[in-house]
């Protein structure tokens, strides 16, 4: 198991690597200079090629690239150009809000769509099938941030049961039922795609274990039926569930950006975003590079998880 782990972590190296050459080669590409952003009004000719200078834009853009690895490497993202303070406090401090959002529209997406699957499997062409299917599909048709603005409009602003935006209220204690009501609408409006998508290969992933013979057997020797659906079909299907998992997972850290820039969460997406119209291009290579690299890192505990279940993986 040690051995299949440093592999896995050994060719995260190069995927690290190649997003850290793309994240560059994006940001270099965008028009403007951030010189210019920076400055405003004073950027004068003299100014703007003094700040480059300090600021090591008026290097050949390759220089810049492996100046900027090599720092990273050794725990430097650089200081964000308009707030003036190190990328890797703000990133770390603006992660926590992102952890809270994303890690519960992953629980919430992984609990509700397997078990969707799986009641539609063990009911296959019954009416809990077709009506899970018609949700659905009805969930995954439906864009994240447009779920979230219906959400606001309807129970924050007609009904007034949920706050429309923030992690915290302005006014009042910071505690955890706080914390819930707030979290609410981001974290269902963030997971109901991907929950969509789980249930559907939860589905079939099932459907495929429910006709291997061993369930037969289990049948056979009067296992109860739910015992044979949760018990022993479940546990063969998780193995084909966790790498939806584990995609589904980067699709929720990645869809917090639109879901955080819609309710005002103050994650890293709302703050990439905000980085992006500033220009301020440490502070979005810093940001994309440690998202990727949590990505990349959760992908390989997932396949861990695959390769305890089927040792036959590591082989």
């Amino acid at each position: 198991m040690a051995g299949y782990i440093l592999k896995r972590l050994i060719t995260a190296i190069p995927v690290l690597f190649g997003i850290s050459v793309i994240v560059f080669l994006i940001m270099a590409l965008i028009p403007g200079d951030p010189a210019t952003a920076i400055l405003g009004s004073y950027a004068t000719p003299e100014n703007v090629a003094r700040l480059n200078a300090d600021l090591g834009l008026d290097k050949p853009e390759w220089q810049q690239f492996f100046i900027w690895l090599g720092n990273m490497l050794q725990g430097d993202f650089g200081r964000s150009f308009q707030l003036n303070r190190p990328v890797l406090d703000e990133v770390l401090e603006r992660f926590n809000a992102t952890l809270v959002l994303a890690g519960t529209s992953f629980v919430l997406c992984s609990v509700l769509g397997i078990v969707a699957g799986v009641i539609s499997a063990a009911n296959q062409y019954g009416w809990a099938d077709k009506g899970i299917t018609f949700v659905v599909l009805l969930g995954i048709s439906i864009p994240s941030f447009f779920l979230g603005m219906m959400m606001i409009l309807v129970f924050a602003v007609n009904l007034r049961w949920l706050p429309a935006s923030g992690m915290w209220p302005i006014y009042g204690d910071r505690d955890l039922w706080a914390l819930l009501r707030h979290l609410a609408m981001p974290a269902f409006a963030l997971s109901v795609v991907a929950t969509g998508v789980i249930a559907r290969l939860s589905r079939s992933a099932m459907l495929e274990v429910l006709r291997q013979d061993f369930i037969r057997t289990a049948r056979a020797k009067g296992v109860h039926e739910r015992g044979v659906i949760w018990r022993h079909a479940l546990r063969a299907a998780m193995v084909s569930i966790i790498p939806v998992l584990g995609i589904q997972a980067g699709f929720v850290l990645s869809g917090a950006v639109y879901i955080e820039v819609v309710f005002q969460w103050p994650g890293i997406g709302r703050m990439l975003v905000d980085a992006i119209l500033r220009r301020d291009i440490l502070l979005v290579q810093g940001g994309v590079v440690i998202v990727a690299a949590c990505y990349v890192l959760f992908n390989i505990v997932v396949d861990v998880a695959q390769s305890l279940l089927d040792p036959r993986i590591k082989t």
